[in-house]
């Protein structure tokens, strides 16, 4: 049973994490789910892996109808992000699904067609969930995949930030969902960050794009939250990291 954390409510716009599985199997990453709620509309932004959608799904149906989710998100292309999708979409025949134009032919091994998929150019682009609130598709590539997007959502002041910010917490710890000691968590992001992140420069590029925006909530899709004062700390961390294919795989596990 994952955990439902309103993370943000303004009105009728909501920001909702499903997360902390205590009983998800050792072998399977934990991942984060999040639900935007315009009204009765929702989008689900990378609603993870096949193992987990009863867990999702059961989560989400506390939040909204399934004929209400208007648009699934995937960052990227991997089993963790998106490989639900066919489960989603027997639950719902017309949801849109939105990822990098380079996954649009790769995705759909998973499920869906044509009417599916929605390709997003790599400049990214603006939606805007029940015809009301925009949301914006953010340029993250290399950044552990080669055709990545990340969402921010301005009215709210959150970056949805995929694998950047993502940490690999011990076994069975019961870390809280926001980060309490950033210092501490350094160390659970650390080894992630160098391995899985393929480009410097494309690294520095993300946080110049990104550090100008208000950012009052960075939310990953692994690990915890960040808030405040913690999010300056993370840029500031990640920019003076070495990541990519200069860092020996002993030290980046």
């Amino acid at each position: 049973m994952k955990v439902i954390t309103e993370i943000f409510s303004s009105g009728d716009h909501r920001w909702i994490a499903i997360a902390r599985d205590q009983k998800k199997a050792n072998y399977l990453i934990d991942t984060v789910e999040y639900v935007i709620l315009k009204g009765e509309k929702a989008g689900i932004l990378d609603p993870g892996g096949q193992e987990v959608f009863p867990a999702v799904f059961s989560a989400v149906a506390n939040i909204a109808h399934s004929k209400n989710i208007e648009f699934l998100f995937a960052s990227h292309q991997d089993p963790d992000v998106c490989s639900s999708l066919p489960l989603w979409l027997a639950a719902n025949p017309t949801l849109k699904c939105y990822i990098s134009w380079l996954w649009a032919k790769f995705i759909p091994h998973f499920g869906g067609n044509d009417e599916t998929f929605i390709g997003i150019p790599d400049e990214g682009m603006e939606i805007k969930l029940a015809n009301q609130l925009t949301l914006r598709f953010i340029p993250a590539h290399y950044l552990h995949s080669s055709g990545n997007f990340h969402v921010y959502d301005q009215s709210a002041r959150i970056l949805w930030t995929g694998d950047i910010g993502a940490a690999l917490l011990p076994e069975g710890a019961a870390a809280p969902l926001i980060v309490q000691n950033f210092d501490k968590h350094v160390k659970n992001m650390q080894g992630f960050h160098e391995r899985w992140m393929g480009s410097n420069e494309a690294k520095n590029d993300w946080i110049d794009r990104v550090s100008s925006l208000q950012i009052e909530t960075l939310c990953p899709q692994h690990g915890a939250i960040m808030k405040g004062k913690d999010i300056e700390r993370f840029f500031q961390w990640l920019r003076d990291l070495k990541v990519g294919s200069g860092i020996s795989a002993s030290r980046a596990k």
